[in-house]
């Protein structure tokens, strides 16, 4: 592969470690690494105020479109090889998820109930709409990338306050997005282990060339994915202590769709 043009995603769900293999194998190869903007940068200017676990599915496909139109507009500003975080099909597969399992799956039982009680008449929009979505993504995926890898859940998520889902939601977006892969036929390759082992595999799978030791490079990028997610943090325990939600705002939440 080292004198040939390798568009390559990492896929996989929420914290499986996408951020920081994808880094470490950009630093370690030389190779540009694309990603989109996380979630809750986004919603500072899409609807500020706001944590995703309070946001409406309306609200929520918006920010799975301004995520698609990040990785197209980054994607596509790349002239040869590229290394994506994540993929176009991501938020879309998402939005499938919370479908299934319910538009805030980190929530209690009792706000998840009453959630799919009130939801009720607008899914079969919703159903048909994602189904529109994921006719778009999909052809898009089949023309852009050359192969994926995927990182599987292989361990607990990270509690680090920005990853409003549960453990059922990242089995199910798991599987689904297994069962995609499958259905594109585009190459696929699932890669577990350490990030040393991960990186390992993907070099010797693709043949890609080191201008950097493996070692070092995830050094590099564990650092600077441990800053990125400590400035996350902070903002996200900033904005809890900025605001005060009354029981009628919450109650407002748990009523709208």
């Amino acid at each position: 592969m080292s004198d040939s043009v390798l568009r390559l995603a990492v896929s996989g769900t929420y914290s499986t470690g996408k951020s920081t293999t994808t880094e470490a194998l950009s630093v370690a190869t030389g190779i540009p690494r694309t990603h989109a903007m996380t979630s809750r940068e986004i919603l500072k200017d899409l609807v500020p105020g706001k944590q995703v676990q309070e946001l409406t599915a309306a609200e929520l496909n918006a920010l799975g479109l301004r995520r698609l139109e990040e990785r197209i507009h980054h994607e596509a500003a790349q002239p040869g090889s590229f290394i994506a975080d994540g993929s176009v099909i991501h938020e879309w597969i998402y939005g499938v998820a919370r479908l299934r399992v319910g538009i805030n799956p980190g929530a209690g039982v009792g706000v998840r109930i009453v959630k799919n009680v009130v939801g009720l008449p607008y899914k079969s929009f919703y159903k048909q709409y994602m189904h529109a979505y994921g006719l778009t993504v999909k052809a898009r995926a089949k023309r852009t990338y050359d192969a994926y890898v995927h990182l599987p859940v292989e361990f607990p998520m990270a509690e680090d306050g920005h990853r409003p889902v549960s453990e059922k939601f990242r089995n199910l977006s798991d599987e689904l997005l297994i069962q995609t892969l499958e259905e594109l036929q585009i190459p696929y390759h699932v890669v577990g282990g350490t990030v040393t082992e991960r990186l390992k595999k993907i070099v010797d799978i693709f043949g890609l060339p080191l201008v950097m030791p493996l070692d070092e490079a995830i050094a590099i990028a564990q650092e600077r994915v441990r800053t990125a997610s400590a400035v996350l943090e902070a903002d996200a325990r900033a904005h809890s202590a900025a605001r005060s939600v009354s029981l009628t705002r919450r109650i407002k939440y748990m009523l709208r769709y």
